[in-house]
């Protein structure tokens, strides 16, 4: 049967009140299907409909093909709650034209959340871990903060639990919310440093009232160095933040980062939006799995490291909007690159030899840019007074290509 608005698919936020919870509308297009996909828990709660009834296979990516096979066909796809907001709703429709889909939400777990705790939603920062590395909390984890968190299961508000409390904000208070919306819907209230309840029910989510004296991170460029793991191969503190800014990350931009040692600047790029990529290029393996240690540490996990010359890896790597080299500089890699690159790739270069200073020197001259050299000193013992210790100066240079 040909539908005469052409949209085939309705995509149904469902909750754990089942139909009882459904709209007007959403309870029409249900009815009136001819095939209903949903996942196993969203079909336990269906009533006696005369549409054929699919269960949705894991994993996820399975089902797509069987979806768009009934193409032409009414169809209903049962998605959990709000189908867009850390739902499946995007993973299906990219595979459709705008005219194919219609989409009937419901509220989400965030908002159901928010109702119970009473807490200004718009304030909240919200979190869809079920499918994602928990280390994704670390940046939102600053004393006084409200989270609210999805989970996949019980086992991992343990790991939820087990993360918080090492990087010292056990004292925050917890809030498990199990099947919210639903017959089985409970509120209990937990802490992070004592046993958990054995009978935690899926789907769960968790609201953090952050507190604790673990080190938050700043939300400025130049986090302090200890919060990376290195081996005397980081981008200092002072310079790193000159050389953010520099690099000027904007949200949904990659930035290459060659020689990137300890991974510092590539995790701050990626810091500064959760839409950013990174591409590291170190040939060191050692340095190179530390970067990717820091990156998960410091809950980031969209920066790829690729072990080898630059030079030699270069046509490996997706394009990027900026470059950061921090370490390999020579003519034949800024000659690599300015082939390469695309038109308007912005580009930070550190220097610390008299060599590499030379280099930059002739490259400005011949690329343009800005060249700035950055001389630093701190205060130190001096017999029974104080003097300046100075550190080797750096030259930036600073272009487009």
């Amino acid at each position: 049967m040909e539908l005469a608005d052409g949209a085939w698919l309705t995509i149904i936020g469902w909750g754990e009140s089942g139909t009882a919870g459904l709209t007007a509308a959403s309870r029409a297009e249900l009815e009136s299907a001819e095939v209903v996909f949903g996942a196993r828990r969203h079909l336990r709660l269906l009533p006696e409909l005369s549409a054929e009834i699919r269960e949705w296979p894991v994993p996820f990516g399975e089902g797509i093909p069987r979806l768009l096979a009934e193409r032409g066909r009414r169809v209903v796809m049962l998605v959990s709650s709000d189908p867009f907001w850390f739902g499946a709703g995007t993973s299906v429709t990219r595979h459709l034209e705008v005219h194919e889909w219609q989409a009937l939400p419901a509220p989400s777990t965030f908002s159901l959340a928010a109702a119970r705790l009473g807490w200004p939603l718009e304030r909240c920062t919200c979190l869809g871990l079920h499918a994602r590395p928990l280390t994704r909390l670390r940046p939102h984890l600053q004393p006084g903060q409200k989270l609210l968190v999805l989970l996949r299961d019980a086992a991992a508000v343990g790991e939820l639990c087990a993360l918080i409390t090492r990087l010292g904000f056990g004292d925050s208070t917890l809030t498990l919310l199990e099947a919210l919306g639903g017959a089985r819907e409970r509120v209990r209230e937990i802490s992070a440093q004592v046993l958990l309840p054995d009978d935690i029910a899926h789907p769960v989510a968790v609201a953090i009232e952050v507190a604790g004296d673990g080190p938050a991170l700043p939300r400025t460029s130049g986090l302090p160095d200890h919060f990376f793991e290195h081996d005397g191969q980081i981008t200092k503190q002072a310079v790193r933040a000159l050389t953010l800014s520099a690099l000027g990350p904007v949200p949904g931009e990659r930035l290459w980062d060659i020689g990137t040692g300890s991974g510092s600047v590539a995790i701050e790029w990626l810091l500064a939006h959760p839409d950013n990529r990174a591409t590291g290029f170190e040939q060191n393996a050692e340095r190179a799995a530390r970067a990717r240690r820091n990156a998960q540490q410091l809950g980031v996990d969209w920066l790829e490291v690729k072990e080898g010359a630059a030079l030699e890896l270069l046509g490996e790597a997706e394009p990027p909007d900026a470059v950061f080299i921090g370490g390999g500089l020579s003519q034949a890699l800024l000659d690599a690159l300015w082939q390469r690159l695309p038109v308007g790739t912005r580009v930070v270069a550190n220097a610390v030899t008299l060599e590499s200073e030379a280099l930059l020197a002739h490259w400005q001259r011949v690329a343009g840019g800005e060249l700035l050299r950055i001389e630093l000193a701190s205060a130190a013992p001096l017999g029974a007074k104080r003097g300046w210790k100075a550190s080797y100066p750096i030259v930036q240079w600073r272009g487009v290509r």
